[in-house]
């Protein structure tokens, strides 16, 4: 079998935040990803998930993924396009598409996003400095009734400022706050590590200071 061949390099890890030591052969071999959920379990997935949407006080999303599994005893179809999603994310700027593709082919198999699931894609967009396809997420998200958390819409505006697209970055925000959004100025001090040009670039894009 393939798995006692000692040049091939280990499976991808879509759950390791860590760079395998060795790159993976195809890091979108979706064979491997879900063997390896197979073998490691879609329920580590999907705790990630439920902790993901308890921190942003989304408890009643987190008790329903969890009604579904416990009742059922089914996987929800979520939690495995979303582990797929996040491997093609994690794989690198080179795999964005991917990432959209999953997601466009999850809509159209008919299954719902939640928080987590947006969440993933828009950060994971802004870190390949697709800014832009970053924002379309964050709209998605307001639109669905949901609620970006601090996390998550700071990455999208960071890498607006970082591109040096305040200008597209200012449209996206009005056209958040049109549908009701605020950002919170304390949050996003405490959630801002780099004190530097991003943070004050942020500042003035959010709040104008």
């Amino acid at each position: 079998s393939p798995a006692k061949n000692p040049e091939l390099p280990p499976p991808y890890d879509p759950f390791s935040k860590k760079p395998a030591l060795c790159e993976p052969s195809d890091p979108t071999n979706l064979q491997e990803i879900f063997h390896r959920m197979r073998t490691e379990g879609l329920t580590d997935y999907a705790i990630k998930m439920f902790d993901g949407l308890s921190k942003d006080g989304l408890t009643h999303e987190a008790l329903a993924l969890f009604a579904v599994i416990k009742d059922k005893g089914t996987m929800p179809d979520v939690v495995a396009h979303t582990a797929v999603l996040e491997a093609y994310v994690n794989a690198g700027p080179a795999h964005w598409r991917d990432a959209v593709r999953t997601y466009d082919r999850m809509l159209a198999n008919g299954v719902k996003p939640n928080a987590y699931t947006l969440a993933v894609l828009a950060r994971g967009l802004a870190a390949s400095d697709r800014c832009s396809e970053a924002g379309r997420y964050l709209v998605d998200m307001l639109d669905r009734g949901m609620r970006p958390n601090v996390a998550t819409y700071l990455a999208v505006f960071e890498a607006y400022v970082r591109m040096e697209k305040v200008e597209e970055g200012q449209l996206l925000l009005e056209t958040m706050k049109g549908k009701g959004f605020m950002p919170d100025e304390e949050a996003v001090r405490r959630d801002t590590v780099k004190r530097g040009h991003v943070f004050r670039g942020v500042m003035n894009l959010l709040f104008g200071k």
